[in-house]
């Protein structure tokens, strides 16, 4: 193309195909539609493209492979996002278009075809969002927004998946409830080899929950992946193992890339995702959508809530009639059951003492979380909101590790923040806060709400209440005050908290 003195003006890969292009189209004389299908057969990488020209002005071509596309069909309008978020308001007829697919629009109608520019006939989805979900409602921010409306979010998660059979409560997943290569997914399930979780950044630290409570619950062997790493690493895969792709966009590249990884070697994959007809959705064997609705800030909060409680149910799904006694079942349940009212008490009852936290840590430029169990993930979460939106520099850590090495950062300066549940680790906890102020650092502690040690108000800056709950679904409620003192600490330092520098809401490249 510089040999035929097209100028650059910039280092983008878009420039260089918008060039091609119109190179096709002045060589050949094809119109935009004809000519776009040509240019881009000798593309090679992902791409989700919109291709407009002055001398066409009413037709718009678009192109998708690798990054996710999605049409809008309205009343004599049409509409073109990577996802239907920005259009829903005006429609809510959608297609998802497929990798080496092409939309033609017309004032008068659309046409999708193949690069080989081979007709394909799509089916058109409706999508269930009401308006309100995508608008503030009155918040400042679409975070806060998304952290108050958890506890309908994590009730929507379970909404028809617990049934009363017998005066016996079950858990039904509809999505999990087909079969793979003429067996029933549940079977495969309860008979793998080993579960893989794959995900990356908070879906990641979900799927880390999700590993505890399998472990614990059901005996099947259970390892989580950080997607970037596994697609590269030549991952050992036998017939046994099943795969699970946990995103809440559903078009994580690196996720997508190790779904695709692991259906070349003859896995069962299976997706837990949030937005219905996603990419990952479509390309996993069969899954679960969390039903959270729209997520609109950057930084992820009622996603990772409603990824774990799918994940509790998950493993309550394979344990029932199985590996969990009849009894434990139904009180694990019954407790499942009571964890939005839980959020719900918590968000109002800690506001007054979290925005006071905030102002007291807005100046901080290091910040220590640390836990145990399945608390550890928890640890790693409240880090990554802080830092996302605060750009406050934080690090998750297991509590046992501090004296490894990162128990030498301590200071004055560095507040440290420990998930002390009432359990059987609890008096480490302690001991690990003791030797925290000792070193003049400044501890926050979250703790069950039944925890009347008097100690704990001495030692610490501040404690934290939550209520009671089986050890593997705490972390429902322990990551909330986590995401609320994020959230008020980036507001006091004037930081953009839907839109974060330098991030976006899907990962859909490299």
């Amino acid at each position: 193309l510089s040999e035929k003195n097209y100028k650059f003006i910039s280092e983008t890969d878009t420039e260089v195909v918008v060039h091609l292009v119109d190179e096709v189209m002045k060589s050949t004389g094809l119109s935009l539609a004809e000519a776009v299908p040509q240019a881009l057969r000798g593309l090679v990488g992902s791409y989700g493209l919109v291709f407009m020209s002055s001398n066409e002005p009413d037709t718009l071509v678009a192109a998708k492979y690798g990054s996710p596309l999605m049409l809008g069909i309205g009343d004599g309008e049409f509409f073109l996002g990577s996802d239907a978020t920005p259009f829903v308001e005006y429609t809510k007829k959608v297609i998802a278009l497929e990798d080496g697919e092409i939309v033609i629009i017309k004032r008068d109608g659309y046409k999708i075809i193949t690069l080989d520019e081979q007709p394909v006939h799509k089916t058109i989805t409706e999508l269930e969002w009401d308006l309100d979900q995508i608008e503030k409602g009155g918040y400042p921010y679409f975070m806060i927004k998304e952290i108050m409306e958890q506890p309908t979010s994590l009730s929507n998660c379970m909404r028809g998946r617990i049934v009363t059979t017998n005066q016996q409560k079950r858990i039904k997943l509809g999505g999990l409830s087909k079969d793979w290569k003429g067996k029933p997914v549940l079977g495969c399930l309860r008979s793998a080899s080993r579960i893989i979780f794959v995900a990356c950044g908070t879906s990641y630290h979900a799927s880390l929950v999700g590993r505890s409570m399998i472990l614990e619950l059901t005996g099947i062997p259970c390892d989580v992946e950080i997607a970037s790493e596994f697609r590269y690493a030549n991952p050992i895969l036998g017939p046994g193992d099943v795969l699970i792709a946990v995103s809440q966009s559903g078009e994580t590249a690196d996720t997508l890339a190790a779904i695709k990884l692991a259906k070349e070697r003859g896995v069962l994959t299976l997706g837990i995702v949030n937005v219905v007809g996603s990419t990952i959705a479509r390309e996993t064997d069969a899954g679960v959508y969390l039903h959270a609705g729209p997520e609109i800030g950057v930084a992820s909060t009622k996603a990772f809530t409603g990824q774990v409680i799918v994940m509790a149910m998950l493993t309550l799904f394979l344990g029932q009639d199985n590996t969990i006694p009849e009894s434990e079942l139904h009180d694990y349940i019954n407790c499942l059951v009571e964890i939005p009212k839980h959020v719900e008490n918590l968000l109002k009852e800690d506001n007054d003492k979290i925005q006071n936290m905030a102002k007291t840590y807005r100046y901080a430029k290091n910040f220590l979380f640390l836990g145990r169990g399945p608390n550890f993930p928890v640890a790693l979460e409240g880090a990554l909101k802080l830092k996302e939106i605060s750009y406050i520099h934080a690090e998750g850590y297991p509590a046992g590790e501090l004296k490894h090495g990162m128990i030498a950062l301590i200071d004055q300066h560095m507040p440290v923040l420990l998930i002390a549940r009432k359990d059987h680790q609890y008096e480490a906890m302690l001991s690990s806060a003791r030797e925290i102020v000792s070193r003049d650092g400044s501890v926050v502690v979250i703790t069950d709400s039944d925890d009347e040690d008097k100690e704990l108000e001495k030692l610490c800056e501040y404690v934290i209440r939550v209520p009671k709950v089986h050890d593997f679904m705490s972390p429902l409620l322990t990551v909330i005050p986590l995401q609320a003192l994020s959230y008020h600490i980036a507001v006091i330092r004037g930081c953009n908290v839907d839109k974060p520098r330098n991030l976006a809401k899907a990962v859909t490249v490299e």
